[in-house]
């Protein structure tokens, strides 16, 4: 290195030589620069109250339908939503139902027949675990497998599949240990709280001939084909009246008119209904 160079790096004082600041030179951790960069690049995280604010902030700038915050009657909506499927037919209401479950609540779930089917009802595989005469029963009843804890090992490889199942109180406790791990976060295994360990096997499988299952999301959303575009109005309003009697019994908002103000609150409060179509809106409903 030049003499000129290292003139750049060293000074000399009365004291004795000093090494002068180097721009190449290793910045410790306790030097002022690098303690001054980590003050400055300190970033405060936001509050969950400033969080909140900035949400609410940012919906009430977001852009709506106009049928938000409008309501119509069921035959008003069915009249909107023909003039936007003109082209369609055979396109299909759908309903949705908006209830407002709490946390812990269960997720409402039943079956139901339409007065007028609107999409033809595919059949459940059931699959019932029983012996002797619970299984003869079941099987006459129109069960497609039935058996007992012998073929638990199918069903754990993957060998029998159904798309429900069901088991008689005696035999539930033979199964429950390996099922349990494979039926259970599908929603599948048989418990008494849903009705699918029974003795009355056959009277159950009767009762589920030419039904579909309705189930809302983790939201509490319900959403179920409801009629074809083609239908007449009257069947159309037929079946919202019919499906929205069966969601209110099982959220518990059934009340009679005459207690309108009486009674235990509802389990699982509805809070919006809704009618909408394949391109159509989703429209708020008044008078359902």
């Amino acid at each position: 290195m030049s003499l000129a160079r290292l003139g750049l790096h060293y000074g000399r004082t009365t004291a004795g030589t000093t090494l002068l600041a180097s721009p190449f030179s290793r910045q410790f951790h306790g030097s002022l620069t690098v303690m001054a960069r980590q003050k400055k690049q300190r970033v405060v995280a936001p509050s969950k109250k400033q969080l909140a604010a900035k949400a609410r902030k940012k919906a009430s700038k977001a852009r709506k339908s106009i049928y938000d915050s409008e309501k119509m009657t069921l035959d008003n909506a069915i009249s909107v939503l023909r003039a936007v499927e003109v082209a369609s037919p055979n396109a299909t209401y759908e309903l949705v139902v908006k209830t407002a479950m709490g946390r812990g609540m269960a997720i409402p779930k039943g079956r139901y027949s339409l007065p007028r089917e609107a999409k033809r009802i595919v059949g459940d595989r059931i699959l019932v675990f029983a012996e002797g005469k619970a299984a003869e029963e079941a099987k006459r009843a129109g069960a497609d497998v039935v058996g007992g804890p012998e073929i638990v090992d199918a069903v754990v490889s993957g060998r029998q599949q159904a798309s429900m199942y069901l088991c008689t109180p005696d035999l539930i406790r033979a199964i429950t240990p390996k099922l349990g791990r494979v039926l259970g976060p599908r929603g599948l295994m048989p418990s008494e709280r849903r009705g699918t360990v029974t003795d009355d096997v056959a009277g159950y499988i009767r009762r589920l001939k030419g039904t579909m299952e309705w189930k809302g999301d983790k939201a509490g959303t319900i959403r179920a084909p409801i009629a074809k575009l083609h239908f007449p109005v009257e069947d159309v309003v037929k079946n919202v009246k019919y499906f929205l009697s069966i969601v209110r019994r099982a959220t518990g908002n059934q009340r009679s008119t005459e207690t309108k103000d009486s009674g235990p609150k509802p389990t699982n409060s509805i809070t919006k209904i809704m009618l909408s179509s394949r391109q159509g809106p989703g429209i708020q409903l008044s008078d359902v």
